[in-house]
């Protein structure tokens, strides 16, 4: 049996071209940075679809409310990246409950912190699992997530010197007499 979710029958799915519409409504045509369909199987179809988003931080938690209007956004897995003068923060959600078969979308919401205000709100308060990914890239790449309410390390030892941020590409990265060979 199919519950319907969000008013929307699985089966009958919704079109990823309506979320991206959505997109481009709220946050402008530049918001959608790109999308890949994914083909697969004998008759070759898409099987499914990665939407690539970038936002400014004042209004991430506004892109997550516009996916949340799609269906519940899924939490996998945040990445981070020293790009120089920024920090970029990518959260990787799947889309699925209401997509369909065949129309499952994977969304990325890029967002660009510059590296003398690497303060970002929380996603906690709106999905919970985000905590280990924001204290990761908290101890890693010194975001501070407003919002997330435990911000103790995860990987690092407690008694980690926390101005080194082991990710980092500046000053405050790992210096060359901290880092050991492993092999």
């Amino acid at each position: 049996m199919n519950f319907p979710v969000n008013g929307i029958n699985a089966e009958e799915g919704r079109e990823p071209e309506e979320l991206l519409a959505r997109i481009r409504e709220v946050f402008g045509e530049g918001a959608v940075v790109g999308v890949r369909a994914h083909a697969e199987g004998l008759k070759n179809e898409v099987q499914y679809r990665d939407i690539w988003m970038s936002v400014r931080k004042d209004r991430f938690l506004e892109m997550i409310d516009v996916l949340a209007e799609f269906d519940f956004p899924m939490f996998h897995v945040m990445s981070g990246n020293d790009d120089g003068d920024a920090v970029t923060l990518n959260y990787h959600f799947g889309i699925f409950q209401c997509a369909g078969r065949r129309k499952r979308i994977g969304a990325t919401v890029s967002v660009s912190l510059p590296k003398e205000d690497l303060v970002v709100p929380s996603l906690f308060s709106r999905i919970p699992g985000v905590e280990y990914s924001e204290r990761e890239m908290r101890e890693m790449l010194g975001i501070r997530f407003d919002g997330l309410p435990n911000t103790a390390l995860v990987f690092l030892p407690e008694d980690w010197d926390e101005a080194v941020k082991p990710w980092r590409r500046d000053e405050t990265g790992p210096k060359p007499e901290n880092v050991r060979e492993l092999s």
